[in-house]
């Protein structure tokens, strides 16, 4: 029976688009072996079995003469194939054994056909299981394995004589070592069972026969070097004429014992008795990933925060302002024949110039040539592009941490970090939850208290560190009951859209959260400031540079668009400033008595919206202002041992009518 079609399996030496190489020889054993033709490797119905294929080994690969068989689905492959529909084919092997990116060894488990438009080159695809919790787990010793070369069509006139072997459907006679895979575990213990007890009486006949010449003679050659390894699966006739002796396992495992290490103890033996090739016994280690993994902090939410920050194409940004929460500037009723007289607020600018941000690194190119296991250069420019993203993420949430004099800080002028922005834009609430009295619900209770603060765009997302997360998620009712099941019950308690777990705020304990809607964070940078990547090969110093920056800036440009929670220390005590009373009549301002609020008249520039504090003002009632004037008072802490729960009325308008 002629074979319907053929191709390559496997090509020898044809290097893998992920650097893999098949080596000669690798699927030797399989010479003759008759495996299952499927399709597109489909394994859940039988109808996928389509026929099967002879493997022929030659210099150059392994060759495949397919068989397709009575079945309907088999009909159709075939005339999709004589079509030229389909012109490729892949094999699925697995028992893979891989030495430096070399194939050395497998076993080819199936032929399939394959759609050649998919893999047009070669390539060595491995083989993923995913569990039902969404979890990876990648098969080592499993590839499917695509040449990328055009199947052949065999016809009736054709010879059959491919690669000087002629084929036809019988299984061929089977090696030994083809027996022995087919057995089961329990077979080839038995078979093992069987070869070391042949092994041992063969090593006493030996023994009682140590004065005789053959015997000696053998010593000797023992001595100057022979190498007593012996595969029992090679057919092969071997040079090989001594084993190891259930008496030297045993003098092998004695000395481990003392040493404390096995690989010691064969070492020496291996001298002793003149073997060579120990290494053999030790193989290198295998890397179970394909490059380096990075010790890194969590960055998911670098991606959730520059994503869904405001991007504009220039890199000087102004934010125009006007305070409306003035009396003067609301609006009034009219009396018939009265004079109607002007609304009254001020503008207020801010303007937010660039910075360069970027993140320098090299390689030696003798490294760059040696490292072949992964591409290094990829992998060295992924880690730039992380770290600078995470730096500007950092920088506008919390800033980077540098100190002022330090010539490597990200100006926060030009990167405006949220949790340090100006009242005009972030409102701060400070919650004392380190005494002994006090829980992170009163964190909830202060954050939906200050809700009312809020004047950003839609749900905002809630940044936090993993500590203060767990703390939340560990607050228990007086049942012992947990009173929020799973995070996204804590964000609906505290009316936001998401809980972000950010690491970096584990750097500052005194952040409990920043809630804040990253479209209302701008990020500016004109054309050619944008993220940008630059190498240069360094001729003297014989090194490859690398260079990736970006010059923007960035700022909050929505009033009140960001809440920073923040927790004082455990001594400190909370208190809320009162509001002045004012008689708008008599221009008088009454000063109240709270503890721990001391009263200061202040100045207030329009421009910037900065609030300067002056003289402290006595309780009680203070000299009448002008008619038409307006004069500013703002409330500040006593001392350091109080702090105010919230920085959003802490400061007072009153014009005299």
């Amino acid at each position: 029976m002629e074979a319907d079609f053929g191709g390559y399996a496997t090509k020898a030496g044809l290097k893998c688009s992920d650097g893999r190489t098949i080596m000669p020889d690798a699927f030797k054993h399989q010479d003759r072996v008759t495996v299952p033709l499927v399709w597109q490797h489909g394994h859940n119905t039988p109808s996928n079995v389509l026929g099967h294929a002879v493997l022929e080994n030659r210099e150059d690969g392994v060759y495949a003469y397919a068989y397709f068989n009575d079945t309907q689905p088999a009909d159709h492959a075939k005339k999709l194939v004589h079509h030229r529909d389909i012109k490729a084919l892949s094999i699925w092997a697995n028992q893979l054994i891989e030495r430096g990116g070399r194939v050395l060894h497998g076993m080819i488990r199936e032929v399939s056909l394959v759609f050649s438009g998919a893999n047009p080159g070669a390539l060595i695809d491995t083989i993923n299981i995913r569990h039902s919790d969404g979890s990876n787990d990648i098969v080592e010793d499993e590839a499917i394995i695509y040449t990328g070369l055009d199947i052949e069509l065999f016809h009736s006139e054709d010879t059959m004589n491919k690669g000087d072997s002629k084929m036809t459907d019988t299984n061929s006679e089977l090696t030994v070592q083809d027996v022995y895979d087919s057995m089961t575990q329990e077979q080839k213990d038995v078979v093992a069972y069987m070869v070391q007890t042949a092994l041992e009486d063969a090593s006493t006949m030996a023994q009682s026969a140590i004065n005789t010449e053959e015997i000696k003679a053998t010593l000797n050659e023992i001595k100057e070097g022979i190498t007593m390894s012996h595969n029992v699966f090679d057919q092969s006739e071997s040079t090989n004429k001594h084993v190891v002796s259930h008496a030297d396992v045993k003098s092998v495992l004695d000395d481990a014992k003392k040493r404390g290490s096995f690989k010691e103890a064969i070492y020496d033996y291996g001298l002793v008795h003149g073997i060579t090739d120990v290494d053999v016994l030790f193989p290198d280690a295998k890397n179970v990933l394909s490059q380096p993994e990075w010790n890194k902090r969590r960055t998911e939410w670098v991606t959730n925060f520059l994503n869904g920050t405001n991007k504009t194409p220039f890199s000087r940004i102004r934010t125009l302002s006007a305070d409306l929460t003035f009396d003067q500037a609301r609006a009034k009723g009219y009396i018939k024949s009265s004079f109607k007289k002007e609304e009254f607020f001020s503008i207020g600018k801010r303007v937010t110039t660039p910075t360069t941000i970027y993140k320098k690194q090299k390689l030696e190119r003798d490294d760059m040539i040696e490292i072949t296991d992964f591409d290094v250069v990829a992998w060295l420019k992924a880690e730039m592009r992380i770290m600078l993203d995470e730096e500007i993420a950092r920088a506008a949430l919390v800033g980077d941490g540098r100190d002022v004099a330090d010539s490597d800080k990200i100006s926060e002028t030009n990167i405006r970090p949220i949790a340090k922005d100006s009242e005009m834009f972030t409102t701060t609430v400070n919650v004392n939850i380190d005494d002994a009295g006090s829980s992170m619900s009163e964190v909830v209770d202060a954050i939906i208290s200050a809700r009312r603060f809020y004047k950003g765009t839609g749900l905002p997302n809630a940044y936090m560190s993993e500590t203060y997360i767990s703390r939340f998620l560990l607050l228990k009712d007086t049942t012992g009951r947990r009173i929020y099941a799973d995070i996204n019950q804590l964000a609906a308690e505290l009316r936001v859209s998401a809980i972000i777990g950010c690491e970096i705020l584990e750097d500052d304990a005194s952040i409990v959260a920043i809630i804040v809607n990253p479209v209302d964070y701008t990020m500016g940078a004109t054309r050619g400031g944008e993220v940008s990547m630059f190498e240069d090969f360094d001729i003297d110093y014989n090194q490859q540079k690398y260079l990736i920056e970006t010059r923007m800036c960035g700022a909050l440009t929505k009033l009140k668009s960001a809440l920073v929670v923040k927790k004082v220390s455990a001594s400190v005590t909370l208190v809320s400033p009162t509001k002045p009373t004012f008689n708008a009549s008599t221009g008088v301002v009454t000063i109240p008595t709270v503890t721990g609020v001391t009263y200061k008249a202040a100045t207030y520039n329009s421009v910037d919206g900065v609030v300067t504090a002056g003289a402290t003002l006595s309780a009680g009632a203070q000299t009448a202002i002008a008619a038409g004037a307006t004069t500013y008072v703002v409330a500040v802490p006593s001392s350091a041992s109080y702090e105010f729960n919230t920085s959003a009325e802490d400061f007072w308008a009153f014009t005299r009518n």
